[in-house]
């Protein structure tokens, strides 16, 4: 039913929903009554096994919220541990929502707790640093998953509040980022508008199997080739953490548009594969993504 009634309110109206989380002491109260004062419906510290029962509300005949802010973090104990069941089930319901992660350096972290005299949600001592290490083992999950990610360490109650209203909040209201992704061969020149480049040509070359070189990255022994080489798992990896960390950055600079060039020596075999791992890579992230093999028309 959450399904079926969240995507015909998706449709008609859009329900925009957004998760505040990350570390103790880092500002999440603050993000939160940011949301609040720009119209949110906020629920701070609600039980991960609560929200789509929420949203299920949300979308019934009538509803007047159309725009939610949840606090998720470590002091739903047990519930905090279902979590990341909870946003996978989400994804598959096609239920469309972004992270806002909120986190600052461990000697902050301390200085804060100390400041308002609070003891850490995860120990029951006084060791603060020792609960801010276990919560950054507990949290890593999300903040490695998050749409975006504020280091609160150098900034004053203020900035962080301008930071959010300013670039997180104004720019959920906008269009989301729209992304082009594009293989290319360095013999033919890079595309003059690409943002990012990168160059594929360290990876084995298809070209150089006979039965192969005839044929492009869209069949299916091509890309078994690449993908089967210990050189291009590694490199998926790495390039999909860099997008994961620039991406959101870019938002909140203001930036609406990407495009990405993935460029191999001919740009038939190895960045076509490559190019068509990334755009299944962002689109699974919840980007607006298109793909575009140049070389191949």
């Amino acid at each position: 039913m959450v399904r079926k009634k969240m995507e015909e309110r998706k449709e008609e109206e859009g329900l925009r929903t957004v998760v505040i989380t990350g570390l103790s002491g880092a500002g999440r109260t603050l993000a939160m009554r940011c949301f609040e004062d720009s119209g949110y419906f906020c629920i701070d510290n609600l039980p991960s096994s609560l929200i789509l029962d929420l949203l299920d509300i949300c979308s019934l005949p009538g509803s007047k919220i159309d725009k939610l802010a949840l606090v998720l973090d470590v002091r739903g104990r047990y519930f905090f541990d279902q979590l990341p069941n909870i946003l996978r089930d989400l994804k598959e319901k096609n239920i469309d929502y972004q992270i806002l992660f909120l986190w600052a350096n461990d000697e902050t972290l301390v200085k804060r707790f100390k400041e308002t005299r609070r003891t850490h949600p995860l120990v029951k001592n006084a060791d603060v640093s020792e609960g801010i290490r276990i919560e950054k083992e507990k949290m890593k999950f999300l903040r490695d998953v998050a749409d975006i990610v504020i280091d609160t360490s150098h900034l004053t109650p203020m900035e962080l509040k301008n930071r959010i209203n300013n670039t997180i909040i104004l720019g959920l209201e906008r269009e989301r980022m729209q992304i082009q992704v594009v293989s290319f061969g360095y013999s033919l020149g890079i595309p003059q508008d690409a943002d990012l480049v990168m160059d594929v040509r360290f990876l084995p070359n298809p070209n150089y199997v006979e039965s192969l070189r005839l044929k492009s990255g869209l069949d299916k022994e091509v890309y078994d080739f690449v993908i089967s080489k210990k050189e291009t798992e590694r490199f998926l990896k790495i390039f999909s953490k860099l997008l994961s960390y620039t991406i959101p950055n870019y938002i909140l600079e203001g930036k609406n548009y990407l495009k990405i060039a993935i460029g191999c020596t001919g740009g038939r075999h190895r960045s076509v594969v490559i190019a068509r791992e990334i755009f299944n890579f962002l689109k699974e992230k919840g980007y607006e993504t298109t793909i575009n093999h140049r070389e191949l028309k």
